[in-house]
């Protein structure tokens, strides 16, 4: 039996103001979120109000059609639609995220170079801008014939305590490298089509994929080498899902599923390279982040081979078992601008950026079939995983973040997800079979935005449909359930998810 997660009624302030305010019409008496520290007990309660279940799929819930609260960008729907700032944010801060896009935007070049604020890229890369991966701010794509820029493979080896980088080649294949200096490798991937047939007699074709890493720049990858196939991910809504409360996703982890729903979802421990310590992983395909900033700092050095403050090394992925010329190659630090090519004044507005891109209003939220979808969703289980609402907490690192009621339609959790969509690569926390539930706000728009209806961590499904065909593991009776659907209620189903 599949847990239901439904949503209740609420009442916020007008659009303009930043923050949320549940109705005090709401009960006070709903029962305390004891780990909601930065709650008083009244909020605690009305929280839990607005957090509760729904039975109601006769019209839409008060605002639902704003995914993102008082920060939903309400304007743009086209192919820009991900790059709004926070509807909240104040003046100072529009320019703040303003600068933060210019850099997001920045071309890297290789050093020396006349344009010394921008120089320091590789020597080896997948990328020379943050927007090059992150499409418009979007979700990237499998490679083509040529264009692998918004798609990486994460590498590792055994290692005895546990998976490690292989030695000559990384934690990352990197598949372009400055002058002077071969790039690691090719990736080629190649699909096979499997049928799939529905309840009704609708036959469906999933393609499987297979990577190949061809021309291998520094010699044979190490013994037992493990490869993780990976788009880029869209970025809205971050600053959110970083407000959420830690013990909100607490509250819903089940690892030993003692509640017998068959879901059993996972916190990833993951190393806060700040703080030193083992924290709740929030980004990434496995949770395999803990903040903004490390996420950030991670990629400029793995996607671009740039130093900042918490990735020191202006090598990037140079290895030792690689070639020395690779450590020789000059590097992008400059004396006025400090020991890294990323300094922090440029990775703080590198994050302001990341935290402040809105999420999308929702489409259509009151169409019939739209409705109808939604109860189909909840019938399915989908909601066990793709946990509909959030809180953020009252003392959000920004203000315009604070008490937001949230739609991201994500747990945080790491679930088995079968055979089918493992890659066997082991991070942190996180085994072979698992992933952290991707949220869906904005999904709808996903073709709007970048061209393309390509999901799953690796692009391989073709549409909407085809990414619930390849469910399985936790996720099974949920997949099933949709395979068993008549024509309509797929429909219906599809054209929810295309409204979030």
């Amino acid at each position: 039996m599949m847990m239901h997660w439904r949503a209740a009624r609420f009442l916020l302030l007008p659009a303009a103001m930043a923050g949320l305010l549940v109705s005090t019409a709401l009960a006070a008496d709903s029962g305390p979120m004891s780990w909601r520290d930065d709650l008083s007990p009244k909020d605690r309660a009305r929280v839990a109000k607005v957090t509760a279940e729904t039975d109601d799929f006769s019209k839409s819930e008060k605002f639902e059609a704003l995914p993102g609260g008082a920060t939903t960008n309400r304007k743009v729907f086209d192919r820009d639609a991900f790059s709004q700032f926070s509807s909240n944010l104040s003046f100072a801060g529009e320019e703040s995220f303003k600068l933060g896009n210019g850099l997001f935007r920045r071309l890297w070049v290789s050093s020396p170079s006349s344009t010394q604020a921008a120089d320091g890229l590789g020597p080896l890369y997948n990328s020379r801008a943050c927007q090059s991966c992150h499409l418009k701010d979007g979700r990237g794509h499998p490679p083509g014939v040529t264009d692998a820029e918004s798609f990486l493979i994460r590498l590792s080896v055994p290692g005895p305590n546990g998976p490690v980088d292989d030695p000559t080649y990384g934690g990352q294949l990197q598949d372009v490298a400055v002058p002077g200096l071969p790039a690691e490798g090719h990736i080629k991937v190649t699909y096979q089509e499997e049928p799939v047939a529905l309840a009704d007699g609708t036959v469906v074709s999933l393609r499987k994929p297979t990577y190949e890493i061809d021309n291998l720049g520094y010699g044979p990858m190490g013994k037992g080498i493990m490869m993780s196939p990976r788009v880029a991910q869209p970025m809205i809504g971050l600053g959110l899902l970083e407000a959420i409360h830690p013990g909100d996703i607490e509250a819903l982890a089940d690892p030993d599923d003692k509640d017998g729903d068959g879901i059993s979802g996972r916190i990833n421990r993951v190393h806060d390279d700040r703080t030193g310590k083992t924290v709740m992983g929030r980004f990434g395909w496995k949770a395999g982040q803990p903040t903004i900033e490390q996420q950030s700092a991670h990629a400029f050095a793995g996607d671009m081979g740039l130093s900042s403050e918490l990735m020191p090394a202006s090598t990037g992925d140079c290895m030792k078992g690689g070639e020395q010329k690779c450590f020789d190659m000059p590097s992008g630090v400059q004396a006025k601008l400090g020991p890294y090519e990323v300094p922090p004044d440029m990775m703080d507005l590198v994050v302001f950026y990341s935290r402040n891109l809105a999420v999308p209003a929702r489409r259509n939220v009151d169409d019939p079939v739209v409705l109808h979808g939604k109860e189909v969703f909840d019938e399915a289980g989908c909601p066990a995983c793709h946990h509909p609402k959030f809180v953020t907490r009252r003392d959000a690192s920004m203000k315009e973040l604070s008490f937001q009621l949230i739609w991201p339609f994500t747990d945080m959790l790491l679930h088995d997800m079968g055979e089918g969509l493992a890659d066997n690569r082991p991070e942190a926390g996180a085994n072979g079979r698992e992933w952290r539930t991707a949220p869906l706000w904005g999904i709808g728009l996903t073709e709007a935005v970048n061209g393309h209806t390509l999901f799953l961590h690796d692009g391989r499904a073709r549409n909407l449909l085809e990414a619930v065909l390849w469910h399985g593991g936790e996720a099974q009776a949920s997949r099933d359930h949709v395979a068993s659907l008549d024509k309509a209620d797929r429909d219906a189903l599809i054209k929810y998810l295309e409204s979030l």
